[in-house]
């Protein structure tokens, strides 16, 4: 079947960016967050007993605005990302920013009053056949509430943010765009890349000496600009260390464990059964080292592709229907979901200049729509990521008839559906493989997701920890930057690269991420849940019908709860975490065996 590589936006505000309907939502967002306000300014909770369809009808119209909100910068986001030299983009996305801190004052408010009422008024609210579906949401933004400081001092802390801690973030991309990497082909021709374009090289076959060129030249770059990427990176975690501060504590990762809804129990357990198993992979990459001539990889060799065999290259629309196909193996319903979402253009995939880099998806709440940005080149890789982001669109579609609160999932289980999604199509792509080298190198692009949530993802929350702790007495120098990455790089990979990558703190853009802290372990964690779900799909003939339960319930308790209920499985203890090694080891045992006869 043929299907558009370009995706339908017009559909959502026709127009483009300067399009009226935009316009005119906007427009109507700002009257809803001025009556709103007015509302909320005017309750006194303490003292005025809500009625119940007058606090659901505020439940509601607090929603409706977020959901306005996020319709708008879906939009914004996605015409920005295809059409990255328009200059309108960036204003529109400001002007949405403004208003998404106008309705976060509102919600402060709206927290602290949940906190006035009595317990008593508060259990019975959320009994309300209406708000029942979000008793766990409310409750969990009345014990937000408690932390919260004066509504005056909220809303400035809000208002200080957008030039501070998001400018600061702002600021890094504008660092980035600065960055230029020399790169000399096998003509001996020199050109200049952006960051962009050389992590990209990095990750393409190349000989080896060509490789490790090129990786001293992007060390370099990034060490060349090394003052200004330490003062943005400071700056931003200082504004971020005040602010926990200001709400009563000094403890950096209270704040990201709430946001992904799971305990320090969990965290630790995970990363313990990760450190207790990297050796598995130590000997993979021992192994990969043999295979591309080398006695110890260095640290651009590990995403270098072996290519031992030729993958052939697919289409567009062989990749779509290579996704459809195993996806209905496994759930009809996400197969029927990946058609649909082909068919009706909700995704973006041509391969064109003026092309932001990277792949999203992101949700439309008022149309219950997804849209799925990346570029498609014919690669495995490619497909895989097509995979990727048509599982997090199954994961919203399964849940558009919620309420909007009851669909704002966390990052650690945000990436669940995705990632099974994608494992899905990596053991069908290996089992269709029928040459042995071939099917290694398909084998090795898929080790890249365990290589990276347990080696590289443990050294960023390793260097990340330690960077706070360091941050918590004055600012850190870049010197002392390049070698607490060093030492975190070192302990997670069990020092078996020969060279390392010391200004991965500067080349990294998750580290400076404003609105979500530690953008690292919830990778791991969705990954390792995934593989836990995948090892239970293969063996349950009512899977379908148990993940979609699983999945719509994922911002309805605690990451601990959910797991239990669904899985029946404790997080805080190793088994469920070691089952998903096992997976690992199989792929593992699998490479090493077909690669002995080459070695």
């Amino acid at each position: 079947m043929h299907y558009s590589e370009t995706w339908d936006l017009d559909s959502i505000f026709a127009g483009g960016i300067d399009s009226p309907a935009l316009a005119e939502k906007m427009t109507t967002i700002k009257q809803q967050l001025t009556t709103t306000a007015d509302v909320l300014v005017h309750w006194r909770a303490a003292a005025d007993t809500p009625d119940a369809d007058w606090f659901t009808q505020l439940v509601n119209n607090l929603q409706a605005i977020q959901a306005g909100i996020d319709q708008a910068t879906v939009f914004v986001v996605a015409y920005h990302s295809a059409h990255a030299d328009d200059t309108k983009a960036a204003p529109r996305l400001n002007q949405l920013y403004q208003l998404d801190n106008q309705l976060d004052n509102l919600l402060t408010r709206f927290k602290k009053q949940l906190v006035k009422l009595d317990a008593n008024t508060f259990k019975a609210l959320i009994k309300q056949p209406a708000l029942a579906p979000l008793a766990f949401n409310l409750t969990e933004m009345r014990q937000q509430g408690l932390a919260l400081l004066d509504d005056d001092t909220e809303a400035l802390i809000n208002s200080l943010a957008l030039d501070g801690f998001q400018g600061w973030s702002d600021h890094y991309d504008t660092l980035v765009s600065a960055i230029k990497v020399p790169y000399t082909d096998e003509t001996g021709q020199t050109t200049q890349l952006s960051a962009g374009q050389a992590q990209n090289m990095l990750a393409a076959a190349m000989p080896n000496e060509q490789r490790a060129q090129l990786m001293r030249n992007w060390e370099a770059a990034w060490q060349a600009h090394a003052a200004p990427f330490a003062d943005t990176l400071n700056h931003l975690a200082g504004f971020r260390l005040a602010n926990y501060r200001a709400h009563g504590t000094d403890d950096f990762l209270k704040k990201p464990l709430e946001l992904n809804r799971m305990s320090r129990a969990t965290l630790d357990t995970m990363y313990q059964v990760v450190a207790d198993s990297k050796h598995l992979l130590l000997s993979y990459l021992q192994r990969k080292a043999q295979l591309l001539g080398k006695s110890q990889l260095d640290w651009q060799d590990i995403e270098a592709p072996l290519a031992l065999g030729e993958v052939p290259s697919q289409t567009y629309d062989q990749a779509a229907d290579f996704v459809i196909k195993n996806f209905q193996q496994f759930s009809p319903k996400m197969g029927a979901l990946a058609k649909h979402a082909l068919k009706n253009r909700w995704v973006e995939a041509e391969n064109r200049p003026n092309k932001r880099p990277g792949g999203y998806m992101e949700n439309l709440p008022e149309t219950h729509e997804s849209r799925i940005f990346m570029t498609f080149t014919g690669s495995s890789n490619d497909t895989a990521t097509l995979a990727h982001e048509l599982g997090h669109a199954f994961h919203g579609s399964v849940i558009q008839d919620l309420p909007l609160w009851r669909q704002d999932y966390a990052m650690n289980v945000a990436e669940t559906a995705s990632t099974f999604a994608e494992l899905i199509v990596a053991d069908a792509s290996v089992k269709a493989a029928d040459d042995t080298k071939a099917k290694l190198t398909l084998l090795d692009a898929k080790m890249q997701n365990p290589l990276a949530m347990f080696l590289d993802i443990r050294a960023r929350y390793l260097f990340e920890t330690r960077f706070y702790e360091a941050r918590q007495h004055g600012i850190v120098t870049p010197d002392e930057l390049s070698q607490l990455m060093l030492n975190a790089q070192q302990e997670a990979y069990g020092n078996a690269l020969s060279t390392y990558h010391p200004m991965f703190w500067a080349s990294k853009l998750h580290f400076y991420i404003d609105d979500v802290p530690f953008y690292n372990f919830p990778y791991t964690f969705g990954y390792l849940f995934s593989l836990g779900i995948y090892a239970q799909a293969k063996t349950q003939p009512d899977f379908e019908d148990r993940y979609i339960a699983l999945l719509r319930d994922t911002a309805n308790m605690s990451t601990e709860d959910l797991a239990a209920k669904h899985l029946n499985v404790d997080l805080t203890k190793p088994a469920f975490w070691q089952a998903g090694v096992a997976l690992i080891k199989r792929d593992i045992d699998e490479f090493m065996a077909l690669s002995a006869p080459l070695i």
